[in-house]
């Protein structure tokens, strides 16, 4: 068994390279070659976009065709596909699903979005009433519900799902996880517009949405541990990007203080340095969790991440606000779009002020973050919990 090394892959970042020059091939094209050269997710099996290799390896990959000015896949736009589909996919799927789903969902050709959360079960996902039958002659399921805040739903052309498929058993149970197509007739999205002025979230609707069977993820009535992958998965991807020093949302905040010396004072410069250490601190948290996900797959230090990136976030942005004074709430842009990814710390002070606040809300609530840090991380005895062995259609909702 050949062991790759950071060598072994630079000479197949620099043959990639030779072959398919950034400047002069489209990058359609050069994404293809970049996947097919197994430097997509180099710690993915070869045919699926990697080598085997190990995780902390891509790093390698990135930087040296960054430096040759290489296109991306735009991350930003596929970030649900990337950071929660296709580690579930690889973990739970079968080959044919392997081969299908995951080259057009790095290469950007197909976007996803993911169905979990309903007006009835957002913190208690497990309480999901979103109903999956199976229909006797086809084998398929016939799936009705609503989902809620589900980002990107406009421009997804794949979800993944979770959906009740027993209903007398409990709520982690007799649930199953499909990979449901959002062009299928029966799916009905509806802009939710947001604080800022846009609608990035939708609600979703299936009504006889009919699911095959072969886009069945993992076993009937176990979608409660294939989704757990994908929400661990999540959690990392929310809270633990990699992002330079000084970058993410203290960026713009150390910047503002450094060009505008009229706004200074002594207690919001103590503020900020106070903040700068703590981000400072967090990315260095994420950079020890991501050496750690080399080792096997996420757990709920992701959770403490997620945690910290929500309340960092919304303090940095609230000091920003504060330091430009009036000026602060001020954007440029206030009309209903439809951005086609999620953009954390961009665009102006007021936008990003606003924008925070979501941030203890999606991918999963801080109140649910902070249970299972105390519960899974520190060993503290879990809450009380009398509904956990009652049948799902016998709680009261």
């Amino acid at each position: 068994m050949t062991v790759i090394t950071a060598e072994h892959l630079l000479t197949r970042v620099r043959d990639l390279l030779a072959a398919h020059p950034p400047a002069d091939t489209d990058r359609a094209d050069f994404l293809r070659a970049r996947f097919d050269a197994g430097l997509a997710w180099v710690h993915y099996p070869e045919g699926l976009g990697g080598l085997g290799a190990p995780r902390s390896l891509q790093s390698v990959v990135d930087t040296e065709l960054e430096a040759a000015g290489a296109p991306d896949n735009d991350p930003r736009r596929i970030g649900i596909g990337l950071g929660m589909a296709a580690p579930t996919i690889l973990a739970y799927g079968t080959e044919e699903q392997k081969q299908r789903f995951l080259r057009p969902l790095w290469l950007g050709e197909e976007v996803w979005c993911q169905l979990f959360s309903e007006p009835g079960a957002g913190s208690d996902l497990a309480a999901l009433g979103t109903r999956a039958v199976r229909e006797g002659g086809s084998g398929d399921w016939i799936v009705d519900g609503q989902k809620v805040w589900t980002s990107s739903a406009h421009t997804a052309r794949w979800a993944i799902l979770i959906a009740r498929t027993d209903p007398a058993l409990p709520k982690h149970q007799g649930i199953t996880y499909f990979l449901c197509d959002m062009h299928a007739p029966g799916v009905e999205v509806r802009p939710l517009r947001q604080i800022t002025g846009e609608a990035e979230f939708n609600e979703v609707f299936l009504t006889g949405v009919r699911v095959p069977d072969a886009q069945r993820l993992g076993a009937v009535g176990e979608g409660w541990a294939v989704a757990r992958t994908t929400l661990m998965n999540e959690r990392v991807s929310i809270g633990g990007m990699r992002i330079p020093r000084e970058g993410g949302m203290i960026a713009p905040a150390a910047a503002a203080w450094r060009e505008r010396p009229e706004l200074r004072t002594h207690a919001l410069h103590q503020r900020l340095l106070e903040l700068w250490v703590e981000a400072e601190v967090a990315r260095l948290t994420g950079e020890r969790l991501r050496q750690q996900l080399v080792a096997g797959q996420p757990g709920p230090e992701g959770s403490g991440m997620k945690l910290t990136f929500a309340r960092l976030n919304q303090e940095i942005s609230g000091l920003e606000v504060e330091l430009l004074g009036e000026e602060g709430l001020l954007y440029d842009d206030w009309t209903m779009r439809r951005p086609e990814g999620v953009d954390f710390t961009g665009r102006e002070a007021g936008y990003r002020y606003l924008r925070a606040k979501g941030n203890s809300i999606e991918g999963g609530t801080s109140e649910i973050l902070l249970n299972i840090v105390a519960e899974r991380v520190l060993g503290l005895p879990p809450e009380p919990r009398d509904d956990k062995d009652l049948a799902w259609k016998d709680l009261n909702r």
